[in-house]
């Protein structure tokens, strides 16, 4: 079984198959605590989006059209690759997992549900399902 491991005390992510390492890296995760800890599973992926939000007021407030290979598994939190900075192995984000695009890429079309081709976003069915990933501390 292919399956994601996102180590936040690390700011490291690794891809399994079975016991078997595919691929590792570090990432940046969420600040404050933000990310959710837990197992799930990969319910939608985008080719990319727009994501937005925070808080003008507090200075908090983010705007990234075109954020690129975004994989969603907790609500709207996501390993998703990151044109915005390359201080990996540091949190720095509000909640979702940052990865260097080249390794979101990877993982995007590694794991399920399969995007069919000349498309741009799919969500999990129980014909499709989503790959599991475990965040811990």
């Amino acid at each position: 079984e292919k399956w994601i491991e996102v180590d936040l005390s690390e700011q490291k992510i690794r891809a399994w198959e079975g016991n078997n390492l595919f691929l590792e890296s570090l990432v940046s995760t969420g600040k404050w605590g933000r990310t959710p800890t837990g197992e799930y599973r990969i319910w939608g992926k985008f080719k990319y989006a727009k994501m937005s939000g925070g808080s003008q007021a507090l200075h908090t407030y983010y705007y990234l059209p075109n954020v690129p290979y975004i994989m969603y598994y907790q609500n709207g939190f996501s390993l998703h690759g990151t044109y915005w900075h390359n201080n990996f192995g540091q949190v720095m984000s509000h909640g979702c997992t940052n990865l260097p695009t080249p390794v979101a890429e990877k993982l995007f079309y590694w794991t399920t549900p399969t995007v069919p081709s000349g498309v741009n976003a799919v969500r999990a069915t129980a014909d499709n399902p989503g790959t599991r990933i475990v965040v811990h501390e």
